[in-house]
This record gives C-alpha cells, structure tokens and sequence, in this order.
C-alpha cells in the first residue's frame, strides 16, 4: 500500500454511471477499481496532486489483497443530476481546471509510464491531461468540487482538455441556441483565463475533441472494439455527431464571444 487505508466495511456496493470502468465498487469509504496497464501512471499523478496541494482530485490509497486499486471515495452529487452551471460557476470551473493544468506542468511521469488515452491529442501536447473533464465526473458536495475517473489520464494539451470540458459544461450539445451558449462559453475561458492566442484556437479545438468521439464510436462499432462498440450500439454516436455539427457551424459566434474586447 502506498499508504495506510481507512478501516472500512467489507460490504461491496456496486458503483454504477460510468460508460467505460468495469467491476467498480465502494467499500466503506473506498471506490475499487481493477488494475490496468495505465494504473501506475494514474497512481502517479495522483500522488503528485495531494502533494502539491490540488483538492479537487481523490487520493489514491495503494492497492488492496485482491490487487485493485484503493481511492478515496468523494461524497456528494454528480453535476450531471444538479442544474447546469451559472456563468459565475462556469468561470470558477475555468479556474479550477487552469489550476490542475498549473500544478501537472510540475509532474515527471514516471520512465515506464502508460496512458489510456481515448482520442489522443492532436497537436502532440505532452502536459499530462484528465481528457475526461465532464460533468459526469465533477462531484459536488457543498463547496468542495472534485473530479474523479482519472484512468484516461495521459499527455494532451491544455485546451484539447478545456475543449472538451466546454462540449459538456456549457453545453454545446444539438439543438442549443448560440446567443445563450456563447457567453457561457466565454465565462468558461475566462475563469481559466485564456490567452488571446488560444482563444482564437479554441472553437476549432472543441470542435475536433467533440468529432473525435463521435470518429471512436463509429470506429468502435465497425471493429467491435470495447466499449466504444457497446456505447455506439446505445445510441452514443447520436449526441457527438450533431453536436460537432453544431459546434463546428457557429464557428464565427463562438470566436466574436471569446474575443477579449467583447464584454
């Protein structure tokens, strides 16, 4: 164990929710989760973030006597069952994934690292990433926000990760109205306070992350490979698609939002 665990109950309650995790369970005050190729690196970057001070990830706990890997089990709310975001939220979620993008711009990865990454990114960034920034993995409880489900963790850029957390905390999903989008969408890059540069960067970057996972699903039911296949055949591929479309078509608003002169 990388530390001592909490005493817990040895009732297993199956944890349900997660689209990819497989087998996962909370014990007492504890979520476990089976090893994979990536667990080490996770474990690492983890260890980094409780060493640096970031609150807004679990501690990783070591590995139990059937070999799983032990976190801290966060109480509280999946943001995806509580009311979208205000501006006012959106800009401290911008500002607190710039202060994970900070601190991870100190980790080493370990030589012998492995990532799961599920749509790599495709500038080539090499900052060690969650890629899951969504609020399907934010728990909420009181004032304590914490993101969870690290196992996709790897090398990416901070706005292919910033990308993807604006696909799902704005939302810009299928059927939205840009007017009401856009200057959520800005409230989000200004929390993380974006650079003029980057913000110019920045549609076009939620836009290939949002088609990226529409391109794995559909990949994934052409190969079978796991669970992309599975999540295909659910009806997944149905929101990334025309999600893309609508990102990928108000281009233009999205940019005369973001530009720092427009308030």
């Amino acid at each position: 164990m990388s530390e001592a665990q909490p005493e817990e109950s040895p009732y297993e309650e199956p944890l349900t929710g997660g689209n990819v995790a497989d087998a996962v369970v909370r014990v007492g005050t504890t979520v476990r989760k089976p090893i994979t190729p990536a667990t080490a690196a996770v474990e690492a970057v983890l260890t980094h973030l409780h060493q640096v001070g970031f609150s807004a990830a679990p501690r990783t706990l070591g590995r139990d006597d059937q070999g799983r890997h032990v976190l801290e089990c966060i109480p509280g709310a999946l943001a995806d069952t509580l009311p979208a975001f205000t501006a006012q939220e959106l800009r401290r979620l911008g500002a607190l994934i710039r202060e994970l993008h900070d601190v991870m711009a100190t980790f080493t990865p370990p030589a012998d690292a492995q990532w799961t990454v599920a749509i790599p990114d495709p500038t080539g960034g090499q900052l060690i990433c969650h890629h899951d920034l969504a609020p399907w993995n934010l728990v909420i409880d009181g004032d304590r926000w914490t993101f969870i489900d690290w196992d996709g963790a790897g090398p990416g850029s901070p706005l292919w990760d910033l990308g993807y957390a604006a696909h799902g905390f704005v939302p810009l999903v299928p059927g939205g109205v840009p007017a009401a989008d856009a200057p959520r969408l800005r409230a989000l890059a200004d929390g993380y306070d974006l650079d003029d540069d980057l913000r110019r960067e920045f549609p076009a970057m939620i836009a290939a992350h949002t088609r990226g996972m529409f391109d794995l699903l559909t990949c994934g039911a052409r190969t079978g490979v796991q669970p992309w296949s599975r999540l295909h055949a659910e009806g997944h591929a149905d929101h990334w698609g025309p999600a893309a479309d609508y990102i990928e078509t108000h281009h233009a608003t999205w940019l005369a939002a973001l530009a720092r002169d427009k308030r």
